[in-house]
């Protein structure tokens, strides 16, 4: 993220911000700030990053396409 109001410059940002929105926060109402970190906390680090596929990647989650490359080198 830089430019202040440049969607593009941040583009990748907004993407996981919008996508975190859609598939997690606007499901859900949260009790507690702690309960809306621990589903934000699980959303990345079990969901978003091992499970879910990403189309940048080929289709295949984050964890797996860093397991996929290291691999190879």
């Amino acid at each position: 993220m830089s430019r202040k109001g440049d969607c593009h410059d941040n583009a990748v940002a907004e993407s996981f911000f919008g996508n975190l929105k859609n598939e997690l926060t606007w499901h859900y109402t949260f009790n507690t700030r702690n309960e809306a970190r621990a589903a934000i906390f699980d959303y990345i680090e079990v969901f978003y990053n091992r499970q879910r596929s990403h189309q940048t990647l080929g289709y295949v989650s984050p964890a797996r396409y860093e397991e996929q490359h290291a691999a190879v080198s």
